[in-house]
């Protein structure tokens, strides 16, 4: 028996009472836990492993990254004793490419960056949203950076890394801030000063920072802005249409581009 506030309760008891108790929900829907981490630190195990195993197979020429990396349209590239290598890309079914770009960097400070701003960014997310939710509003942010760099980007030129999804916590941790009326102003500087990096410094991907921004801001608004009454079929539609949107957007831009055929050295 162990001693409660009135009288004692038998083991058996507390631990039934413990499994049948529905857990606490945030503000926003998400389940309250203990560990507020665990997505974000598994998501920054993801991107680590994926830059080890680039870096065991030969680094910016490994072939991981021509596996990994996202290429709007297939590309034709000339090697040493004069021939030709194919590097696939969307417009010839590498549509994972939108996915797993998100999980690809070559340079150690390259990752360094994204994922120190993953880890200040992550966790306070995580703990508002719930697990689940802050793993959707990153992915669908990396998805919509995708989409943007499709859409923007020269088709024969590869992109990657995780700095979509990373605006897009960004613009999801303004709209918090907006919603709770909390230091909006010291955000909007970060964000201006990273919107100011990317659009100054040579070989940075702005299509890819502004479709995850867009997306970040727009699910964030979903997400915490939902009615109570319908928080949950509206968050979630929410992240269906934007995904879908997204896809739609590649979907046509493969088309323009044309599926086969459309090569560049």
């Amino acid at each position: 028996m162990r001693a409660a506030a009135v009288g004692y309760q038998c083991p058996e008891c507390v631990r039934e009472g413990a499994r049948t108790t529905r857990q606490g929900r945030g503000a926003y829907g998400g389940r309250v836990v203990a560990n507020a981490q665990l997505v974000t630190l598994t998501l920054i195990g993801l991107n680590v492993l994926v830059w080890l195993l680039i870096q065991a197979t030969g680094g910016a020429r490994s072939r991981l990254v021509d596996t990994l990396a996202l290429l709007p349209a297939s590309s034709a590239r000339l090697l040493p004793g004069g021939q030709v290598e194919v590097v696939r890309g969307v417009t010839d079914g590498a549509w994972w490419q939108l996915a797993t770009s998100v999980f690809t960097h070559v340079e150690i400070l390259h990752i360094g960056f994204n994922m120190v701003a993953l880890w200040f960014l992550g966790p306070p997310l995580e703990a508002m949203l719930g697990r689940a939710r802050f793993l959707a509003l990153y992915l669908v942010s990396g998805l919509m950076g995708s989409a943007a760099v499709m859409l923007f980007s020269a088709p024969h030129g590869q992109t990657l890394g995780a700095s979509g999804a990373i605006f897009g916590l960004l613009g999801a941790l303004l709209v918090v801030a907006v919603k709770r009326r909390g230091n909006v102003q010291t955000v909007l500087v970060w964000l201006g000063l990273n919107l100011v990096f990317t659009f100054t410094v040579s070989g940075i991907s702005w299509q890819g920072h502004v479709g995850g921004l867009v997306g970040g801001l727009l699910l964030a608004g979903a997400l915490v802005y939902a009615p109570r009454s319908r928080r949950v079929l509206l968050q979630w539609g929410a992240v269906a249409v934007l995904a879908v949107a997204a896809l739609a957007v590649v979907g046509a831009r493969v088309a323009a581009l044309g599926t086969g055929g459309s090569f560049a050295g």
